[in-house]
């Protein structure tokens, strides 16, 4: 009976390793016709190890995934679990969504009324004196990102001179979140660059945050690049424009790290001032994944969180040197922004968070796997 069953096993690994076979990528589909001859001899192990730079390659991807780890969030290390910390903890919870949540909401509440009514007062009624419009409205949007800032008890620290309002300058900063506008606006009514959001942050882009300059795209849209090239040299020779500001990166990165800067903020012909921003992550991690998460999500972790903590360094202006191209330019300022924040510079476009490889990229790598195998297959006769 025991050989039975033995025998009964074997066939039917036989049958499920069979099966997998149809799954499995074909070597020979990868070569030319006519071009696999059967090797002569035994397969040794040192035959088989002459493709590790292969599987090294493929070990170091998993490993040392500096892309994706760029775009995901660190868990802070759990403090709580033993029997003296979990009682405050738990009070914890209930001081910072019983009590602080809704001082929050109307704190961000009252804002809102006194930001809307005023608004929309001076935006209709001083229509023929654009030049105090345009100051007042100002003042708002810097009053509402304050009303923002203190309903997530934001401990804002500046380093620098504040921005001003001169022609041929541009401003340019790293990303960790969509509230990076809103620490900078508060000071400075900046008019920025940024991705066509719906909802109700796209209403705000349409309406109000127009007032102040700021030049929206989207990135399926291949056209929309030539339109905000054409907007932004517009802009910066604007003598009476809001300073403009630009996070070249083009999409949140976790505030560890740093991905490469797009190139044209730098080829303007302009000053570039650069802008670090490092968040504290003792209390809440700013850092929003857009895939995971809406923005309003994101906002009541930050308004149950105990506070938002943040340094922003306005740095020293940077120009273009002779014989410097655009993109060495980028790399240098993303090295003084890196630097001055903490942060670890990858190679990396940040647009790569959007797409897939490509087909074609894969069918290289599979194509080059297969001749070295066969290669070292057919040394063997």
């Amino acid at each position: 009976m025991l050989v039975m069953a033995r025998r009964l096993k074997m066939s039917q690994l036989n049958t499920s390793s069979s099966e997998l076979d149809f799954d499995r990528p074909n070597i020979e589909d990868y070569l030319p016709t006519g071009s696999i001859q059967e090797p002569r001899g035994k397969i040794r192990l040192c035959d088989l190890l002459d493709i590790s730079p292969t599987l090294r390659e493929a070990a170091g991807a998993i490993v040392d995934d500096s892309f994706t780890r760029c775009f995901k969030s660190i868990p802070p290390e759990p403090w709580n679990w033993n029997v003296y910390l979990f009682p405050l903890w738990c009070l914890g919870v209930v001081v910072r969504y019983l009590i602080l949540f809704p001082a929050r909401v109307l704190v961000l509440t009252v804002g809102w009324i006194i930001f809307l009514s005023a608004y929309f007062l001076v935006h209709f009624v001083l229509k023929g004196n654009d030049k105090l419009r345009k100051k007042l409205e100002r003042c708002l949007v810097e009053l509402i990102c304050s009303f923002f800032v203190a309903s997530w008890t934001g401990v804002i620290k500046y380093h620098g001179p504040r921005p001003s309002m001169r022609p041929k300058q541009v401003f340019v900063a790293n990303h960790t979140s969509m509230i990076d506008f809103i620490v900078l606006e508060q000071m400075t009514a900046f008019a920025v660059i940024m991705q066509k959001h719906p909802g109700w942050v796209g209403l705000l882009q349409s309406t109000v945050l127009e007032s102040v300059g700021c030049i929206w795209f989207n990135r399926s849209e291949a056209k929309d690049r030539e339109i905000v090239a054409r907007k932004l040299r517009d802009h910066v020779h604007g003598a009476d424009s809001n300073p403009l500001l630009i996070f070249p990166e083009g999409t949140c990165v976790n505030n560890h790290y740093s991905v490469m800067f797009k190139k044209g903020a730098f080829e303007l012909g302009c000053t570039v001032c650069p802008i670090a921003i490092k968040y504290n992550k003792i209390f809440v991690d700013a850092f929003w994944n857009s895939r995971k998460q809406s923005f309003t999500r994101h906002l009541l972790q930050l308004m149950t969180s105990w506070a938002v903590v943040c340094d922003v360094w306005y740095l020293e202006p940077q120009n273009l040197k002779p014989g410097e191209t655009p993109i060495e330019f980028a790399e240098r300022v993303r090295d003084v922004i890196s630097v001055r924040a903490g942060l670890k510079m990858v190679p990396w476009d940040g647009y790569l968070k959007y797409s897939r490889p490509s087909p074609k990229h894969r069918e290289r790598k599979q194509q080059s796997f297969a001749e070295l195998v066969m290669r070292r297959l057919l040394e063997e006769k």
